[in-house]
């Protein structure tokens, strides 16, 4: 049983972030003391595996991030349940839902990001859920039984996530996008059609450049009327329209917020021993060398795990995170990562190279600097090799030696000039990658 009191770390929030974190400051001390905040009621579980779940591909215990004994034998006194509320940095106290106060010595904010609720009247009925935490997860679950017919509400990721596994449960499912494509805000317009080729082969309708005007229905949502004036039935309806920073702690106090809590290299915040990191934070671009929110699980760990590292006098700097993600769409495959050039118009001296073949559908777009350097890219069908253009971006490697290269299916580190390989790859050795 865990007694409020003084902690030397103190954590609030419970994903990704936060078992970086432990995992990286009791690496250095393992004796300090430990606590954390965890408004869910349950064990550190994987947001992404959500659509895997609800899909049917793996059971409940595989969505765990970390055995059920993980803090218990990284000796972290867990207050599940509750919400932090303030922090009183001057005093370095976190005060509670519940009246009560924890000490701290130092402090990571990790509370991720919220689900965006458009303004539309009708949302807060019982069969609307999010698609973002485990109560969504257990609420949507509930409802699957007696369900025929789904609303998605959002053409992007995550609705599109929603929308693949309840599809696999049999259900019929509408997708409402505002703008002219899927994914719009992701990736570029091939891509995009490639996604929404795939949809309609599987029978799932796609309503573009429209969105929801009115929700029908009492308790629960009975149907919704769009914006061109159809009536659709539904028996479930999920928005997943985006995610914003939780920064609400840091909102009246002297921590910088500039759309996620701003962060130096070692993931501190700009009160001294305050750290943040994950999708709450504003963190280092590799590939802009600005500080932006980048909403990703690998980046969340990572951040956490540096700033552990930190809070426990190891000094080490966040410098490898950009924006990426590694997307999968009924059976179609899709990696991006870096800037993200989807109009004609590249400017900033950026040059793309891009190929698409209509008989693999498969597609690969470059966008390169003027010194050759990839400062991005899209994978579309083989993405097998995605972690080599990764690690040519990191090192601004000028590949406009070999850039045709970049386009073969099974490009590997064979297709490099010699030199340039040996270096590669003893590098990575020596880093302990290969």
């Amino acid at each position: 049983m865990c007694n409020m009191g003084d902690f030397d770390y103190l954590i609030i929030g419970n994903s990704a972030g936060t078992v970086g974190c432990i995992e990286g400051l009791r690496s250095v001390d393992k004796n300090g003391t430990v606590a954390l905040v965890a408004e869910e009621d349950c064990h550190v579980y994987s947001r992404a595996l959500i659509p895997y779940y609800l899909g049917g591909q793996i059971t409940r215990d595989k969505m765990y991030y970390r055995p059920l004994d993980f803090y218990d034998r990284a000796r972290v006194c867990v207050f599940q349940g509750h919400q932090a509320v303030k922090i009183d940095s001057a005093v370095r106290v976190v005060e509670l839902d519940n009246g009560s106060r924890l000490g701290y010595g130092m402090l990571l904010i990790a509370t991720g990001g919220k689900p965006v609720f458009p303004p539309i009247p009708g949302l807060d009925k019982q069969n609307v859920f999010s698609f973002h935490s485990m109560p969504d997860l257990l609420g949507i679950e509930k409802e699957l039984a007696g369900a025929r017919s789904a609303v998605v509400l959002g053409g992007g990721v995550i609705g599109l996530m929603a929308a693949e596994a309840l599809h696999k449960r049999g259900i019929k499912v509408h997708v409402l996008e505002l703008a002219e494509r899927l994914l719009a805000p992701v990736v570029d317009a091939t891509t995009s059609h490639l996604v929404e080729d795939a949809l309609q082969k599987a029978g799932v309708a796609m309503y573009l450049n429209n969105t929801i005007d009115q929700v029908h229905g009492t308790e629960r949502v009975e149907s919704v009327t769009l914006k061109n004036g159809q009536n659709i039935p539904c028996d479930l309806l999920i928005v997943g329209v985006g995610v914003a920073p939780r920064v609400e702690l840091a909102e009246g106090t002297s921590i910088e917020v500039n759309r996620g809590i701003v962060v130096d290299k070692r993931m501190q915040t700009s009160v001294s021993g305050i750290f943040a990191c994950g999708d709450c934070a504003s963190t280092y671009n590799f590939v802009t060398g600005t500080e932006q929110n980048l909403p990703l699980w690998p980046n969340a760990y990572l951040g956490g795990r540096i700033a552990g590292f930190n809070m426990a006098g190891m000094e080490r700097s966040f410098i490898q995170g950009t924006t990426m993600n590694a997307m999968h769409f009924f059976d179609v495959n899709i990696v991006n990562a870096g800037v993200n050039v989807t109009g004609a118009n590249q400017g900033d001296g950026l040059e793309v190279k891009q190929n698409y073949d209509s008989d693999g559908q498969t597609y690969r777009k470059f966008v390169l600097s003027e010194n050759g350097h990839i400062k991005g890219f899209i994978l579309v069908g083989q993405i097998a090799r995605a972690g080599i253009f990764l690690n040519l971006m990191r090192r601004k490697i000028d590949v406009r030696a070999f850039q045709q290269e970049l386009f073969k299916n099974d490009f590997g580190y064979a297709d490099l000039p010699e030199i340039l390989r040996w270096k590669l790859l003893q590098d990575d050795v020596i880093l302990g990658v290969v």
